[in-house]
């Protein structure tokens, strides 16, 4: 099933048929806003807005584990998400789009794991999102008429304040292509549940290291950000009408295999019921009374 997080300025998708919202409860909480389950052109999806309706939760605040967990629980395999973000580059002004391919995490105090307190894994994110997903994500923008830039790098700051203009330069230094507060720790958790996660990074600003530019404010970014809502929307709507799992096979489904590290004997039952679907099929059943 196909899982769809809108970012800022898309809190909603039209053309979805909508079936029913459902509030979620999680071991890691509730989600930012009800579940929205519907179907466009009868190929199921779930929609959830991250930062509620009405946008009422900071980068920071965002419930990532449990949006995560909400997803898988109601059957998503594959996640695309929707960001808006600010240019490091001259050649991507606002209104480009990104497929972003890599991500430096330069968030401080977020939960970026589902396990611990008892539990240990590791897994894998040196690529961390689904390259044959990602390739459905870009056909679908450019059947939707909208040009997609192949890869980028996103760094992704705690926020909710905007850089500093040196940060602003040692991000570019960095080679990094667009700046965001929102990618981490969603693409960790979505990893660790094993869904492949496709995102689409659109361009409202060019932060604050541009000289010509006036840097970075609310004003600045409402004022493109509509047109990239309605430009979502679109391959959106594109991408769940002519919706089919890839052919192409990836890792993600199975990045959990061997990750774990902990002897099951010493895993509590309250753990189990923490971790639920993230780790229940790589854990044996519980043995005794």
């Amino acid at each position: 099933m196909l899982g769809i997080i809108g970012g800022s300025g898309l809190y909603d998708v039209p053309e979805l048929s909508v079936h029913y919202r459902k509030s979620v409860q999680t071991p890691y909480g509730l989600p930012s806003d009800d579940l929205v389950v519907g179907d466009v052109r009868d190929v199921p999806v779930v929609f959830l807005a991250r930062h509620g309706v009405g946008h009422r939760l900071t980068p920071t605040e965002l419930p990532y584990q449990a949006n995560v967990y909400a997803m898988k629980l109601l059957g998503v395999t594959h996640l695309l998400t929707i960001s808006a973000v600010g240019s490091l580059r001259e050649q991507l002004p606002p209104l480009s789009i990104v497929q972003t391919d890599q991500i430096i995490d330069r968030t401080v105090i977020r939960p970026r794991s589902f396990f611990g307190e008892g539990v240990v894994a590791h897994v894998g994110i040196a690529e961390p999102y689904c390259r044959s997903f990602g390739r459905q994500v870009s056909d679908a923008a450019n059947r939707a008429g909208h040009h997609v830039v192949d890869g980028g790098t996103y760094v992704c700051i705690e926020g909710p304040q905007f850089s500093t203009r040196a940060e602003s330069q040692l991000f570019r230094s960095w080679g990094c292509d667009v700046i965001g507060m929102t990618a981490m720790p969603e693409a960790r958790l979505a990893r660790e549940a094993e869904l492949c996660y496709s995102t689409l990074a659109m361009v409202t600003d060019f932060d604050v290291w541009h000289e010509t530019v006036g840097p970075v404010d609310v004003a600045m970014v409402s004022r493109y950000l509509s047109q990239n809502a309605e430009t979502g929307r679109q391959i959106v709507a594109e991408l769940i009408g002519t919706w089919r799992p890839p052919d192409e096979p990836c890792d993600c489904h199975s990045a959990l295999s061997g990750a774990i590290v902990t002897d099951p004997a010493t895993i509590s039952r309250e753990a189990r019921a923490r971790l639920g679907i993230i780790a229940d099929r790589y854990l044996p059943p519980e043995t005794g009374a």
